[in-house]
């Protein structure tokens, strides 16, 4: 009987509300048991970042008093100032509940879409800043360029394309002063993003890697803000575990990399929230027939010294259900 594999794709986006601070080009990859298969999903991503490493700060993956799935307060600002002055109680915490479409056109051409809802929290010198809404909506086309998944115990696919992130979300909200709130803690960015991915996923048996590389480089919005170019590459070594006719165990662990030169303004770096970091860590993905969990949990290994909060770690949580596809609209 065929097994074949691969890969929940590039859940490739930024946390469209969060840019730098938060996986600037970021991906979650879960592993499927479901080949060319359509489905829908609700994903919960958590990014934090605290403690400043050039002063040796400790850095927690659970800061004092944040709240890592829903903010206590989704809309408030108690006087926060974007003015990082080394206090320890300094955090960003950034959240995104996202709705995720794919369907295939062909046996070789997937489309997806992604509907994020945004909860960003933002804490300085002890003011914080709470802003949640609508993000940016990211469209992308794959192709499976390679798809050896018929031959029994060795497979591979590649997948190549790309897409882009539309500026759909508010991104021009302000303080009671009229002062615009910083660009990484507004729901939308302003920009019109482009990106290119490419993934390949191989196995031998029970045993398998997954590799995914993607590029972005993003417009400047109506104040002229930008993001720098930035680039992200994920490995997810996993392994399969039948447990029955209908259960399938995944576990694996999952190495994460992205670099961003930071923040621009009229096409020229500010020196703002740029970003180099190695995470590493465990995940998990169960099915059970058409029905998935899939789990990620990773912490720093490598953090370039900045003089923002450092980046202390993610997490995501998925929930999804795959069609039983068997016609295409496209042969």
């Amino acid at each position: 009987m065929k097994k074949p594999y691969s890969a929940f794709l590039l859940a490739f986006l930024l946390l469209p509300a969060v840019g730098s601070a938060c996986d600037i080009c970021g991906c979650f990859m879960g592993i499927t048991p479901y080949d060319n298969q359509s489905g829908i999903s609700l994903m919960h991503r958590y990014r934090v970042f605290n403690g400043y490493q050039q002063l040796g700060q400790r850095h927690r993956f659970f800061p004092k008093g944040v709240q890592p799935f829903l903010p206590s307060r989704p809309n408030q600002d108690t006087g926060y100032r974007h003015n990082h002055q080394s206090d320890p109680t300094d955090y960003e915490a950034y959240r995104v509940a996202e709705f995720r479409a794919k369907y295939f056109l062909a046996k070789r051409l997937e489309l997806n879409a992604f509907l994020p809802y945004v909860m960003n929290t933002a804490q300085s010198s002890g003011q914080q800043l709470n802003t949640a809404g609508l993000g940016d909506v990211t469209v992308f086309a794959g192709y499976h360029l390679i798809r050896a998944i018929e031959t029994a115990g060795v497979q591979s696919r590649l997948i190549v394309g790309g897409g882009v992130k539309l500026p759909t979300g508010d991104y021009r909200r302000t303080n009671a002063e009229g002062r615009r709130y910083p660009m990484l803690n507004q729901p939308g960015t302003g920009t019109t993003d482009g990106f290119l991915y490419a993934n390949y996923i191989g196995s031998l048996h029970s045993v398998g890697l997954s590799l995914n590389s993607s590029y972005r480089r993003t417009s400047r919005n109506a104040f002229g803000s930008s993001l720098a170019p930035s680039t992200s590459t994920f490995a997810n070594l996993f392994y399969r575990v039948p447990l029955g006719a209908n259960w399938q165990v995944y576990p694996s662990a999952q190495l994460y990399y992205e670099h961003t030169k930071g923040e621009m303004l009229d096409g020229q770096l500010i020196q703002e929230h740029a970003l180099q970091d190695a995470l590493l860590g465990p995940g998990l993905d169960i099915y059970y027939k058409n029905l998935s969990l899939n789990t990620s949990f990773q912490l720093p290994v490598y953090t370039a010294a900045t003089n923002h909060p450092a980046g202390a770690g993610r997490m995501v949580v998925a929930l999804g259900y795959s069609f039983k596809q068997s016609k295409y609209l496209l042969k």
